[in-house]
């Protein structure tokens, strides 16, 4: 058994979680009152699952070599459109249950074109990941604010908060959803077919072209598959606060990166492990929860995810560097 806890630890993984460790402790001892209220608990309990979503997909993508800017807006975008279809059935006297499984089946499939579109533009037409996102990250903000006129979609269904704000014996359901969504990936990511092909592209697309990876198709469908998961984050942001805004989530773009890098994921491509990704989103959490407790601006969170951001990537660079010396 000691075996085995030294050879985790000694892993990147284990370092990562052995410094949730101290973070968590450290928080404790500075203020248990407030960092261990059942409130704060609560809070960042319903908070951590929208997160950690959205830092998965970023990393599936990041994974491939690539990067998505447009992440959180393919989330609003989605929720925006489904919110409003929703409200719309609602008004005019359709079923509550019937409006809200409409609704967030439409914020799947919006999503899903999302995905499609993007994953078209870098793979097929062969444009750069960041330039093709970074409008796509424009087209949806704009026209998110061209439905919404600036304001936020409301009126929807009191059966739709179930989703994002009660629980199952205890726990929040959002927490529920976010363990299956973690179990899903790991199965995808790192125990299937496509996940290794995934893997191999964010290695070499060229050696793995010549190795009989269709790689044009691995990343359409990669694109597609990562935009469905910020779906997902979507619905539970727009259940959670009872109305959808294209501004909704908007901070966890940075945060999204800094988790997924933070976990492991290398900026290049080819390395990362989901186990890896969501250490570093509880750590990420904590840290931002903290920052509140003790009274920070809350525009001082992106002062020190983006601190956090250039640190990890300066370092991997150093690490990656010397590594290639020897």
């Amino acid at each position: 058994m000691k075996a085995v806890i030294k050879r985790f630890f000694s892993t990147k993984e284990g370092t990562l979680f052995g410094i949730f460790l101290l973070i968590f402790l450290f928080m404790t001892l500075i203020s248990p009152g407030k960092f261990l209220s059942v409130y704060n608990l609560q809070s960042m309990a319903y908070q951590l699952p929208e997160f950690g979503i959205l830092a998965l997909s970023m990393m599936i993508i990041i994974v491939t070599g690539g990067i998505n800017l447009s992440l959180t807006y393919t989330a609003t975008f989605s929720m925006i459109v489904g919110g409003l279809a929703m409200s719309a059935m609602h008004a005019g006297g359709s079923s509550p249950l019937l409006s809200v499984l409409v609704g967030m089946l439409l914020m799947l499939v919006i999503a899903a074109l999302c995905g499609v579109f993007l994953g078209f533009v870098v793979s097929y037409i062969g444009v750069t990941p960041m330039l093709a996102t970074l409008g796509a990250m424009t087209l949806f903000e704009g026209l998110s604010l061209n439905i919404t006129k600036g304001g936020a979609i409301s009126g929807f269904p009191i059966e739709f908060l179930v989703v994002g704000n009660s629980t199952i014996l205890g726990i929040p359901v959002p927490m529920v959803i976010f363990v299956f969504i973690i179990i899903g990936t790991w199965l995808f990511l790192e125990k299937s077919k496509m996940g290794m092909s995934i893997y191999m592209i964010g290695c070499s697309p060229k050696v793995s072209y010549y190795s009989g990876v269709k790689v044009k198709k691995i990343l359409f469908q990669t694109y597609i598959i990562a935009s469905l998961l910020a779906a997902v984050a979507g619905i539970l942001m727009a259940s959670r606060y009872n109305s959808a805004k294209e501004s909704y989530g908007s901070s966890y773009l940075l945060q999204a990166v800094s988790a997924a890098v933070l976990g492991g994921t290398s900026i290049n491509g080819g390395e990362g492990k989901v186990v890896g990704t969501i250490i570093a989103v509880a750590i990420l959490q904590i840290i931002s929860s903290g920052l509140n407790i003790f009274g920070f601006n809350r525009y001082l969170t992106n002062v020190v995810m983006g601190a956090i951001l250039i640190l990890v990537l300066a370092i991997n660079f150093l690490v990656d560097r010397k590594s290639a010396r020897k």
